[in-house]
């Protein structure tokens, strides 16, 4: 294509302002120039999505569609520009035209479409699968408001609604000719007719999926994919008569009950309608999805035989496992297969991630439900679930593990069952992961079909997560490697590990990370009010808010700082901040007050002269992508702690691997194979291995010896009960540490069994920062071994071993 210079995309931009909005560019305002910008990037991308999708149907190409609750997509004017090549030509030109560019960028509001890694994954992965010229669909809901906004109030997290379509609706491009219809409880009915056995859903409730599609473009290539995002619409029109009567809300209520599906992502679900909504959401957008893939399908090849050949559909976790039992649907009733050659074509088109070993991710729906609003899916999943109960039997003759293993059992539907019964591959995230599922967590499957198990360790997008987030880092990569091979070949990051004994090199990435740590002080004091010191040791823990994650740990560490600096207040010589982001679940009372706690320490500490210029603890209210990219490139410890064996994975992990900080944690997840390349030497390791936490449970864990014999400790958890200044007590955290609460037992993810170690950790990490030289050789290592960590490395895996589809 013709090099696009900034004068034609001024004139673009202008253009684009007067057909739209009816405006100059004297007359615009920054959202509707922000807008504007948009629209001209999307109409670049989506001519090279419509050449891209020729190509790959001519050429008959296998397809991948990835299918996940959440794509956490973060902003995408930037990155979007950077992909394109454009964006210093965007900055231009948005200058030339009278605007600020960075408060362009900085007005996009985060496409709210996901909750933490998991979407995170998802949105790295279409980055990379479209950078590798995979032919390659995401599906989601179009979700109006997404994750919520996070706003603490006197310590606590209050959830406000995030109306992210204001603004980012400029990339969505509506495909109401490609409305699918689907269709919630009624009654099954069976009829012959001709010698076939024909199946109808009669009285159901009809919601219309609207197809709202979201350009994705590829790094250095002309490949376009599609992010498709389905929007709920009724099929029923606004009754006039109730209208004309003056029942306006009655009049409208269908409608209004149709859009709910789309309204928010993960509804609170402690309560039947709660779970109603999640499954109506799931089997929406995973119905919508695969009858918008039978139909292109078989426009193309005019029969569903060979679609396992031609498509393959990735379940990214539990949450669109119901792709199975309407697959068969759609081959058993549309396309009049019969149940062997539909389950052949199924099983050899759907593969699963799993992302998780605690059991309360693991889903279950109560069998009344499914079978109340999913009746025609309802009987699939009966007859799947016979059937591979039978080869459970079979195999294994043991009622024990043939109960394990089933798929309906005691009321219930379990849906990580349902995947590996009907999926052709089922994969963890890291090799720890990986191996735990294998030896634990579907230990039965694995020794039914051992062929079906696979890894793929999860991996971030580094050009964004790097190269256009640390614009000074990216700069010494560049100089030191010579040139920007390594954003199409992380690996080439190794050549880094030649200069780590080269003085100049070292003092230079310190001079990168003091000038991020300033300028994201400076972002603080901004946009919150927070006065930050570049100097101090920036150690950070940002992620979801869960028990296993072990904020709390943390939190315990900083209490036994915070005391010491008490007794002694030359006790810290080098300043140390600690940064919090973390949003809790609406419904999840511990982790909300987790998030209480950690604002009651940073209050109380802020108001100690004590702690002035020696100790503070900042929460990040509303933490989110578009964040995330600010505080990564200036992060300097990046924290790691969560319970060895819970953690999946983590992507977190890797970008501030990526970014140069340092990691305190355990040998848990995707943190076992930084260990394997940094070593000991390069980060800082603490606490039980996953096969001593196992070992401690058999044994009988109890927390309450460890309080009596270590005084530090006792004191941590004795100021629980106390409180702190803004005269709030936390005796039910004290109490659930010690003694378990609500059914769980004491401690449950071994906090003060891992506590002496994790103050050692961390007192080891804070004596190594007086080695500036030391430190940033550390740094350095971590940058140059991080490339395996990249995004394109897993999804190439994934195209390899599992879809069997070629790439670039």
């Amino acid at each position: 294509m013709t090099p696009i210079t900034t004068q034609t995309l001024e004139n673009a931009l202008t253009a684009k302002l007067m057909v739209s909005f009816g405006k100059t560019a004297a007359e615009a305002t920054d959202g509707e120039m922000m807008r504007a910008s948009a629209l001209v990037l999307r109409d670049m991308m989506a001519l090279r999505e419509v050449e891209t999708r020729q190509k790959a149907r001519q050429r008959h190409a296998r397809q991948v569609h990835y299918l996940s609750l959440e794509f956490l997509m973060g902003r995408s004017l930037m990155k979007n520009a950077y992909n394109l090549g454009l964006l210093p030509q965007l900055r231009e030109a948005l200058e030339h035209l009278g605007f600020k560019a960075a408060d362009i960028f900085e007005i996009e509001p985060d496409a709210a479409l996901g909750n933490g890694g998991l979407g995170r994954l998802a949105a790295c992965y279409l980055d990379s699968m479209t950078t590798l010229e995979i032919p390659a669909t995401g599906y989601s809901i179009c979700y109006e408001l997404g994750i919520f906004k996070q706003k603490i109030v006197e310590g606590q997290q209050v959830e406000l609604p995030d109306n992210w379509k204001d603004l980012g609706a400029a990339w969505l491009m509506p495909k109401p000719a490609e409305t699918q219809e689907v269709r919630f409880g009624g009654t099954v009915r069976e009829f012959w007719d001709n010698g076939h056995l024909h199946i109808v859903n009669e009285d159901a409730t009809v919601v219309q999926a609207v197809p709202c599609d979201m350009e994705i473009a590829g790094y250095g290539t002309e490949h376009v994919n599609v992010l498709r995002l389905w929007d709920a619409r009724s099929t029923q029109p606004v009754d006039m008569s109730l209208f004309s009567r003056g029942e306006y809300l009655k009049a409208a209520e269908d409608e209004a009950m149709a859009e709910t599906i789309a309204k928010v992502l993960y509804p609170e679900d402690n309560h039947l309608e709660g779970k109603s909504l999640r499954l109506k959401q799931q089997y929406f957008f995973v119905s919508a999805t695969l009858q918008s893939i039978a139909a292109k399908h078989t426009e193309l090849y005019g029969t569903m035989k060979n679609f396992h050949e031609k498509n393959v559909i990735q379940i990214n976790d539990t949450h669109p496992a119901l792709v199975i039992p309407e697959l068969m649907r759609i081959l058993i009733d549309d396309a009049g297969m019969d149940w062997d050659e539909a389950w052949d074509i199924t099983t050899r088109s759907v593969a699963y991630t799993n992302h998780t070993v605690l059991s309360e991710a693991l889903e279950r729906w109560p069998q009344s439900l499914v079978e109340f609003l999913l009746p025609r899916v309802w009987q699939i999943i009966l007859e799947i679930s016979r059937r591979w109960q039978k080869k459970v039997e079979d195999f294994y003759h043991d009622p024990k593990k043939t109960e394990k293993m089933a798929i309906v059992w005691g009321g219930q539907v379990r849906m990580a069952n349902l995947c590996i019964a009907g999926g052709m591959a089922v994969n963890g995230v890291s090799g720890l992961h990986s191996e735990i599922l294998k030896k634990d967590v579907f230990r039965d499957a694995y020794g039914m079909e051992p062929w079906k198990f696979r890894n793929v360790t999860n991996g971030i997008d580094h050009r964004r997560w790097l190269s256009e987030i640390n614009p000074g880092l990216d700069g010494l990569i560049r100089d030191l490697t010579g040139g920007d091979d390594y954003l199409l070949h992380p690996q080439a990051l190794k050549k880094l590990d030649d200069y780590a004994d080269d003085a100049s090199v070292l003092e230079r990435l310190g001079a990168i990370k003091r000038a991020n740590k300033a300028a994201f002080a400076a972002h603080a004091k901004k946009t919150r009010g927070v006065e930050l010191n570049p100097d101090a040791i920036f150690d950070v823990q940002v992620k979801r808010l869960h028990e296993y994650k072990r904020q709390l740990l943390n939190v315990l560490h900083i209490i036994a700082l915070y005391q010491k600096l008490q007794d002694d207040p030359n006790a810290i010589t080098q300043p140390h901040t600690f940064l919090f982001g973390a949003k809790a679940a609406p419904g999840y009372a511990v982790a909300k007050r987790i998030i209480r706690l950690i604002n009651s320490l940073a209050d109380q500490i802020d108001h100690d002269p004590i702690c002035r210029d020696k100790l503070q603890v900042v929460f990040l209210e509303n933490y989110r992508v578009s964040l995330a990219e600010q505080l990564m490139p200036a992060s300097e410890v990046s924290q790691q702690i969560s319970t060895a064996g819970k953690e999946a994975s983590g992507t977190g992990n890797m970008k501030f691997m990526m970014n140069g900080a340092l990691t305190v944690g355990t040998l848990d997840g995707a943190n076992v194979e930084m260990h394997d390349l940094l070593g000991d030497e390069n980060m800082f390791l603490f606490g039980l291995r996953a096969d001593e936490v196992e070992q401690l449970k058999r044994e009988g864990y109890v927390p309450q010896r460890l309080y009596n014999r270590d005084p530090v400790l006792h004191r941590c958890l004795d100021a629980l009960r106390t409180g702190f200044r803004d005269g709030v007590r936390y005796d039910d955290l004290y109490q659930r540490l010690l003694f378990g609460a609500g059914g769980s037992p004491a401690d449950e993810y071994f906090l003060l069994a891992d506590f002496q170690a994790y103050c050692q950790a961390e007192k080891r990490m804070a004596e190594t920062y007086r080695d500036q030289t030391a430190w940033n050789r550390m740094s350095l290592h971590n940058i140059a071994r991080s490339g395996v960590f990249a995004a394109d490395r897993a999804v190439a895996e994934y195209a390899d071993n599992i879809w069997h589809v070629p790439h670039k």
